[in-house]
C-alpha cells in the first residue's frame, strides 16, 4: 500500500516522507540511518513509528493538530496594546512605530521583553498602522449641514417625476498624457506594457450630469471650469437634456461659481433669469461630497474610462461619450440606500441639540 502511494498520484510532502520512514522501518534500517537518508531528524523516525505501532497507519500517516505557540499576551494586555497605538506618540517623535510601542508596553505592564514582532502581528489583527496618516476634511456637524443633509436625502426618497426630475451635479479636472514611447501591446503571459516617461499635455474639465432616478447621466469635456462653462451647462441643462420639465431639482456642492449670480454675470439678464425659473437649487452642506451621487458616477467614470494615458482633448471627447452612450445604454443606476431616518439614527450623537428659547 506504502509503495502504492508513493509510485502514483499527489500527496503531501510530509505524507510522503512518513510513507518513506515506516517502508525503510519495515526494511529493517535503523533509526540512525532513516534519518540520514531521507534528511530528518532522529526524533521524527521515532515518532512515526511509535504512532505507527499504537495507533495505525492512517494516524501514522495523517497530519496532526498543531497547537501553535501560546500568546504572549493577555486580552486586556492587548487592549493596552491597541489603545497606545491609538494615542498620542511620545514627545520629540511624530508617529508611533513598532519599537516605541514595545518600549512603551514594557514601561506599563510587568513583561520584560517584547518583540517587534507580537507587536506587529496584534496590531495587524486589529488592522491598525500607526505609522500612517491620511489628510481629511472633517466637517462640523451643525444646524446648517443637517438641514442640507436631509434636504437632499429627501429629494434621493421622493418617486420619480419627469416634470421635476432630481438631476445631480458636479465637475471634476482630469491631466492630458501623453507617451514618449509607443506602449507594448499584451500577449499571452504578458501584460501591456509602458514606458514610465511621459509628456503632460496640460488638463481638462469633466461637467457630469447624473439622473438620481433613472438611468442617464452625460459629460460635457472643457478647457476650463470657469463661470462661463458653468452657465453653458446650465442652459444646455434646461434647453437640451430637460426641455420639457417644469422645474430641474439641481443638487450641486458649494463651489464658488456654483450659483445663480454666475448666470447673472455671463449672460444677459432676461436670459440668465429664463435658465433659473427652471432650476430648484438644493446644495449639499460643505465638505460632504458624499451625498451628491454624481460623486459615485465619477468614481465609476474614472475606473472605467480614465484609468490610462489619454493625450488630447479630441481623444477625451470620444473616449467620454462612448463610455456615456455604453453606460446609459446598460441601465446602470446607482442605487441610494441612506435615508432621513437612518441619518437620525446613525448621526445621533452628532445632531445639534434643540436650545430653548430663553425668552419663554
Amino acid at each position: 500500500m506504502l509503495a502504492a502511494m508513493l509510485s502514483a498520484g499527489k500527496h503531501a510532502a510530509r505524507k510522503i516522507k512518513r510513507a518513506q520512514i515506516l517502508l525503510a522501518a519495515h526494511a529493517e534500517q535503523d533509526n540512525a540511518r532513516i534519518a540520514a537518508t531521507l534528511a530528518v531528524s532522529e526524533s521524527t523516525v521515532y515518532r512515526t513509528k511509535r504512532r505507527f505501532v499504537e495507533q495505525g497507519l492512517e494516524v501514522a500517516l495523517a497530519e496532526q493538530d498543531r497547537p501553535g505557540a501560546q500568546r504572549k499576551l493577555s486580552g486586556k494586555q492587548e487592549a493596552l496594546l491597541i489603545a497606545t497605538a491609538c494615542s498620542d506618540p511620545p514627545p520629540g517623535r511624530a508617529r508611533w512605530t513598532l519599537e516605541l510601542l514595545a518600549d512603551a508596553f514594557v514601561q506599563l505592564t510587568e513583561h520584560e521583553t517584547l518583540s517587534r514582532e507580537t507587536v506587529r502581528r496584534r496590531l495587524a489583527e486589529n488592522d491598525l498602522k500607526p505609522w500612517r496618516k491620511d489628510m481629511w476634511c472633517i466637517p462640523k456637524v451643525d444646524a446648517e449641514y443637517v438641514a442640507r443633509m436631509e434636504d437632499v436625502l429627501d429629494l434621493y426618497t421622493q418617486a420619480p417625476d419627469p416634470l421635476q426630475p432630481v438631476v445631480c451635479f458636479d465637475e471634476s479636472p482630469t491631466q492630458l498624457i501623453g507617451e514618449v514611447r509607443q506602449p507594448i501591446p499584451a500577449e499571452p503571459g504578458q501584460p501591456l506594457r509602458y514606458d514610465y516617461e511621459y509628456k503632460r499635455n496640460g488638463t481638462a474639465n469633466l461637467f457630469v450630469f447624473l439622473d438620481a432616478h433613472r438611468s442617464w447621466r452625460t459629460v460635457k469635456v472643457t478647457e476650463r471650469r470657469t463661470a462661463h462653462d458653468f452657465a453653458q451647462c446650465m442652459r444646455d441643462l434646461v434647453d437640451i437634456h430637460y426641455p420639457q420639465a417644469q422645474r430641474i431639482r439641481l443638487v450641486l456642492d458649494n463651489l464658488s461659481t456654483h450659483t445663480p449670480a454666475a448666470l447673472y454675470r455671463c449672460m444677459p439678464p432676461a436670459e440668465a433669469r429664463r435658465i433659473l425659473q427652471r432650476i430648484e437649487w438644493h446644495y449639499t452642506p460643505k465638505h460632504p461630497s458624499w451625498l451628491n451621487m454624481v460623486e459615485i458616477e465619477i468614481g465609476v467614470l474614472r475606473r472605467q474610462c480614465l484609468d490610462r494615458r489619454i493625450e488630447s482633448r479630441d481623444r477625451l471627447v470620444a473616449e467620454v461619450q462612448a463610455w456615456e452612450q455604453l453606460r446609459n445604454a446598460s441601465g446602470a443606476r446607482i442605487t441610494w440606500m441612506f435615508c432621513t431616518d437612518k441619518a437620525r439614527q446613525t448621526l445621533a450623537k452628532a445632531y445639534p441639540v434643540p436650545t430653548p428659547d430663553k425668552a419663554s
